[in-house]
């Protein structure tokens, strides 16, 4: 059978994509550093241009934007610095009251299963005390003693933090160059149509990305104000990395819950810290999932709530903790490129008759 010459070019295009699919399957370890600088130049971008074209060498504008966006990143990071700061000698005072509790609720619990054991709190907690009163010399080479151990994920995640902002920096200095080397890969009659379609994909993204921060700073001010409403010393370092951690869907809200847990258990000493963070925390991720990400997330890309809900489910289950992170956005991509595709459908012969 002999093909058509559009037969023979679909053929080749879907060639050529399944080629690039196993070249980023195959080399996935090795791209990851440069995908990640990637997203972060297509976010970064627009104030660098900006700063350019108001008459800042490229080099310090792209330098600026850099910093501060590593920054904010280290401030994010840092606010768990007070947290801990309190926590490890509260530690040392309540971990030997909880080991007794947990012993005296433990023991007539497991007697009624037939279980007659004793708990030897005396070594538990002269253990755990004399784990929490090192100091930070004993800290630091218990941590290089269990690097030599998993040396490799240790290597791994200092070489990539190294190479993203090298990366960032670099792919920041030639982006206009490399949309335009992109553009001209474009076959001529469809650089029109791809420019219009991108231009489109790239509003669209923008609105996700402000949606996005705005969702942040509300649930930092609600988890901030709710935990000092109960009395949590840490109300303010808590919620704020919570509301800004939650930018990596479900990881985020995990690292800020069990922050607050430790916060609550550690203070109060009683069911009254957990019962609160169960509260705060509850009533967060109702308003998150049910009405912040869905309205001023999913609206501004074009995205029903349920849509949005479907995505994060569908891409966290084909692709893991990578697809819940790209979920959004690539579902407002792919929303653009049906509303095209729906266009030229009610256009085509096929649908006229």
């Amino acid at each position: 059978m002999q093909l058509s010459p559009a037969q023979r070019q679909s053929l080749s295009w879907l060639a050529i994509a399944l080629v690039l699919l196993v070249l980023v399957w195959l080399l996935a370890p090795v791209l990851t550093p440069f995908i990640v600088g990637a997203v972060l130049a297509y976010a970064l971008h627009p104030p660098v241009e900006r700063l350019a074209a108001r008459g800042v060498p490229r080099v310090l504008a792209v330098l600026g934007v850099e910093v501060l966006a590593l920054l904010l990143v280290l401030t994010v990071l840092l606010l768990i610095v007070p947290i801990l700061s309190k926590e490890l000698p509260l530690l040392r005072q309540q971990v030997p009251l909880l080991i007794d509790r947990f012993s005296l609720w433990a023991t007539p619990w497991l007697a009624q299963l037939g279980i007659h054991a004793q708990l030897d709190t005396a070594s538990i907690k002269e253990f755990v005390v004399q784990r929490l009163g090192d100091n930070m010399e004993e800290w630091i080479g218990t941590v290089l003693s269990s690097a030599r151990i998993g040396g490799s994920f240790l290597l791994a995640i200092v070489g990539n933090a190294v190479l993203i902002p090298v990366v960032l920096f670099y792919l920041l200095m030639d982006w206009p160059h490399q949309v335009n080397r992109l553009e001209t890969l474009i076959p001529p009659r469809l650089q029109p149509g791809v420019r219009s379609f991108m231009a489109e994909c790239d509003a669209v993204l923008g609105q996700y990305l402000r949606g996005q921060l705005l969702v942040m700073g509300i649930l930092a001010v609600c988890y901030s104000v709710g935990l000092a409403l109960f009395g949590f010393d840490l109300a303010v370092p808590v919620g704020v990395f919570t509301g800004l951690a939650v930018f990596i869907p479900y990881l985020g809200f995990g690292l800020g819950l069990v922050l607050a847990l430790l916060a609550g258990t550690l203070q109060f000493a009683s069911a009254y810290g957990l019962i609160a963070v169960a509260v705060v925390y509850g009533a967060g991720q109702v308003l998150e999932s049910v009405y912040l990400t869905p309205r001023l997330v999913g609206e501004r890309i074009g995205l029903s709530p349920l849509t949005v809900i479907f995505a994060l489910l569908a891409f966290g289950q084909l692709f893991g903790f990578v697809g819940v992170l790209i979920a959004l956005p690539l579902s407002a991509v792919m929303a653009v490129a049906a509303g095209r595709v729906r266009l030229a459908y009610l256009d085509s012969k096929l649908f006229r008759g």
